[in-house]
């Protein structure tokens, strides 16, 4: 957001809590405007969930991944279609308009999701809502950025990010709720739709972004505005420099000129500032993320849990981690600087990803063994493929019982210690129930395995370190790294790779875990987390306490601050003294 350089030596996060006391209405345009953030995030972590009861109610999902996949993913396609036409939207008819028309998608699609009679309507009801989402997650972060004043800038738009995750934590709990009631997902799935509504509500009550208005020549309303926001005599130096900066744009190019690919890719410093946003949102993806807020359930049944509802309680847990992480990024984002979170949370998610990959190899390499005996006391159920294995039946264990197919099978543990040898048979509702009745575990996704719990563990961590960091770092600096002409569009393009990330991750993940198992997938994760450590030490620059014609200048003069454990002020002005001088 434009604006003067405001001191910061006194944290953001304090200076909310002030500006709640001095003037709440900046906070209420915040929060209208993160419930977007909400409801993205109450869709991302629902479907984890009820997805173990849409596999229940249509036995074609429970056999095929990809149509598991689909369900899942189809609400990401839909996200980059609407992220993409969200750029156009808010330059063409503002930010307050965009969310609205994003409320409308998310409540059509919270209907058809809650009533529909097969796997196809679904997928149809799946895709609304991700047009919803993916307008909302670029607009909402842009919406409070240009509502608040440059020295809280990052601490409110990090409210957007604890909305999203405390989406994701009250989706969960929803879950947990709705497990014992009939029709679960059918639930689960539609409550979307009453915040859509809520929101719809608020936001034809609020203003416009000032800072579109002042673009669109409606300076009197944007005036009006920024009175509610800023001093009278901030609202001048406000006004003053929202002026130069449009100036500037009209001896650039010209207000009415059409705005291309050609054009971004022309003018250095929005170049650039594509780079480091457009490469930190892939980053935020490609790290993995996403498989455990839509897969979390089911990462901790291969982790050995074989029930649906501990496997929900248990990934509650992680959806209560990655909120409170959004909680502590609020309070260090203007003190500590966006680069440094950033590549403190890095290093833990490798360190995270790498137990994972080395915890899953050792479940899968020592699962518990299948025994005759124990196979054969259920009569003629014996898995098919096992039971033509002839002498090769001796080395088979969990994990292969596991992978047998035509028809699938599942393994049922020894009552006694679920680590001793157990029973490998056809999966199917009558052999599940045969073996619940004798006090046996049944396992189809996953292996009982003596470290599950670190597993968890190590989820846990993933959880803590991504989300104050790369949970919410890359929102803010597409919301600020961006000059106020490009940014709707470069907005939108950087949301979009990211939902075509999210959509790439989403749609592979399951079938990874099949083709190379979970372990290679972790660790796969993980490579990828190295290379994104060292594209933000080399591509991103650190905006803290910066406005928007400081990071246009530091863009320009390709001063990306390397030394991200310095203060970011000085160090920009000592890297101006460096440009002036050259």
């Amino acid at each position: 957001m434009e604006g003067v350089i405001h001191p910061t030596d006194t944290s953001a996060f304090r200076d909310c809590f002030s500006l709640a006391w001095k003037n709440p209405y900046v906070l209420r345009l915040a929060f209208s405007a993160g419930i977007g953030g909400l409801l993205f995030g109450y869709d991302t972590g629902v479907i984890s969930g009820a997805l173990l009861y849409i596999r229940d109610d249509f036995k074609s999902v429970d056999r095929e991944t990809v149509l598991q996949e689909s369900i899942v993913s189809m609400a990401v396609a839909g996200a980059i279609i609407g992220a993409a036409i969200g750029g156009w939207l808010n330059d063409r008819y503002g930010r307050r308009t965009a969310l609205l028309v994003a409320d409308f998608l998310f409540f059509v699609g919270a209907v058809v999701m809650a009533s529909a009679p097969n796997p196809t309507l679904l997928i149809v009801g799946r895709v609304f809502v991700g047009l919803g989402v993916g307008m909302a997650s670029m607009t909402a972060p842009l919406y409070i950025s240009e509502a608040s004043p440059a020295k809280i800038r990052g601490a409110l738009v990090s409210t957007n990010a604890f909305l999203i995750t405390g989406g994701q934590f009250l989706s969960y709990l929803i879950n947990l709720g709705f497990t014992n009631v009939p029709g679960t997902w059918r639930w689960m799935l539609g409550v979307a739709g009453l915040p859509a509504l809520v929101q719809f509500f608020l936001m034809v009550f609020l203003p416009e972004s000032p800072r579109w208005l002042y673009r669109e020549g409606r300076e009197e309303e944007a005036k009006a505005i920024l009175l509610k926001i800023y001093t009278a005599e901030e609202v001048e130096t406000e006004m003053q420099v929202l002026k130069e900066s449009i100036e500037a744009e009209q001896q650039q190019k010209g207000l009415d000129e059409k705005i291309n690919i050609s054009q971004l890719l022309k003018t250095k410093t929005v170049r650039r500032g594509l780079l480091a946003g457009v490469g930190l949102q892939i980053a935020q993806q490609f790290v993995g993320i996403n498989t455990v807020m839509y897969y979390s359930p089911t990462i901790v049944q291969l982790a050995g849990i074989a029930s649906n509802q501990t496997a929900l309680l248990l990934s509650l847990v992680t959806a209560g981690l990655n909120a409170l992480g959004s909680v502590v990024s609020i309070y260090f984002i203007d003190r500590t600087g966006r680069k440094k979170l950033l590549v403190i949370s890095l290093c833990g998610v490798i360190v995270s990803l790498g137990l994972l990959s080395a915890v899953f190899h050792e479940t899968t390499s020592h699962s518990p063994a299948v025994s005759v005996a124990a196979t054969s006391h259920f009569g003629n159920f014996t898995c098919p493929d096992y039971g033509s294995a002839g002498f090769g039946a001796g080395t088979w264990d969990c994990m292969k019982c596991l992978k047998a197919s035509k028809p699938d099978c599942g393994f049922c543990a020894s009552p006694n210690d679920k680590l001793l040898p157990g029973a490998c048979l056809v999966s199917n509702d009558n052999v599940k129930e045969m073996c619940k009745q004798e006090e046996r575990l049944w396992y189809t996704r996953g292996c009982p395995s003596k470290l599950g719990w670190l597993a968890l563990v190590a989820l846990a961590l993933y959880i803590i370190f991504f989300s104050p960091g790369m949970g919410t770092v890359p929102w803010i600096v597409n919301s600020e790294i961006y000059p106020l002409r490009f940014r709707g569009v470069c907005g939108g393009i950087a949301a979009t790779a990211n939902w075509i990330s999210n959509l790439i991750v989403a749609q592979s993940f399951l079938s990874m875990t099949q083709a190379i198992g979970t372990s290679w997938t972790f660790f796969i994760f993980g490579v990828i987390s190295v290379v994104a450590l060292i594209f933000v030490l080399v591509c991103v620059p650190e905006t803290k306490g910066l406005p928007i014609e400081e990071i246009e200048k530091m863009l320009e003069m390709r001063s990306l601050h390397y030394k991200f454990w310095e203060n970011s002020s000085s160090s920009s002005l000592d890297n101006n003294k460096k440009g002036q001088s050259v």
